[in-house]
């Protein structure tokens, strides 16, 4: 399937490479189609971009949490994300969303709302974490710029 996105041009995009959300995600309920998408230059290490198939021109940037917050376990109502299949430790990828303003240093991941994507069957679902321990904004910047000096 040829996508013409806003970010990375017109791409070729694989059925295999689909993520389908039943529920589509908070805020947007009709985008149920994704693929993730990383910059070839920058490469596949920090920040990948969850790229609507539904809405080309729609892309948010997603990371690894633990790349930031190595302790995080959010608890999850198993309710929210029993769409997606049988998740174990291999076939589950937890991605945030990440907020890049025009000042880098206030670059922040919403840890509260992650998505939990079953990479076996190609299902996701994004939930509201049920601990307080997870803030909306978690500043990232300093850890980032830590990880690149180790």
């Amino acid at each position: 399937m040829k996508l013409a996105t806003r970010i990375f041009g017109e791409v070729e995009v694989e059925d295999s490479k689909i993520i389908e959300f039943p529920n589509g995600i908070i805020g947007f309920p009709d985008m149920k189609r994704f693929t993730l998408m990383h910059d070839e230059e920058q490469g596949s290490g920090t920040i990948k971009w969850l790229q609507s198939i539904d809405e080309p021109g729609f892309a948010m940037p997603v990371m690894d949490p633990l790349v930031v917050c190595p302790d995080y376990k959010p608890e999850i109502d198993k309710d929210k994300i029993e769409g997606i299949g049988e998740l174990t430790d291999d076939d589950i990828l937890v991605l945030v969303t990440v907020t890049v303003p025009h000042d880098l240093t206030k670059m922040t991941v919403n840890l509260m709302g992650p998505f939990i994507i079953n990479v076996k069957d190609m299902k996701g679902a994004q939930c509201i974490v049920d601990n307080d321990d997870y803030p909306v904004k978690f500043p990232i910047y300093d850890i980032l710029q830590k990880n690149k000096e180790g």
